[in-house]
């Protein structure tokens, strides 16, 4: 069994997947438009969503990230409860990563020591995903 994360952006998904490239390196795996899809969507979609991500893939590491802009929901995403983990092998990785990832965005706990970690931070970026960052002791 696998489990992959599958985020909603609602409209900014091929912002997102830029962003995530440039930042963390990821890899495009694939990317399907609305207007692509060899079958007419189960609802309408607004208009000018034909050219929105039905569905995208990127490889962060190793690990497979899955996203889309949904189908048309006029509501901001809500990414809750949960916070994607990224393990880097040193603190100036670390520290790169997590500037880039606030920009924009919100620090729940900035980068520190911690019992655990000697580095270890949380945050949220410009499209409310909830990230940790932790290089392990």
């Amino acid at each position: 069994m696998k489990i992959e994360p599958y985020l909603f952006f609602n409209g900014r998904c091929e912002e997102a997947l830029d962003f995530y490239q440039r930042v963390l390196g990821a890899e495009r795996v694939m990317l399907l438009r609305h207007r692509e899809s060899p079958e007419p969507p189960p609802t309408p979609l607004p208009a000018g969503w034909e050219d929105k991500v039905m569905h995208a893939a990127l490889r962060i590491g190793e690990t497979l990230v899955m996203a889309s802009d949904g189908c048309g929901a006029d509501t901001a995403p809500a990414f809750q409860g949960f916070s994607l983990s990224i393990e880097l092998s040193d603190a100036k990785a670390a520290g790169d990563i997590f500037a880039a990832l606030a920009a924009d965005g919100s620090v729940q706990m900035p980068l520190t020591k911690t019992f655990f970690s000697p580095c270890f931070g949380m945050l949220s970026d410009r499209f409310g995903v909830s990230w940790m960052l932790i290089v392990p002791q």
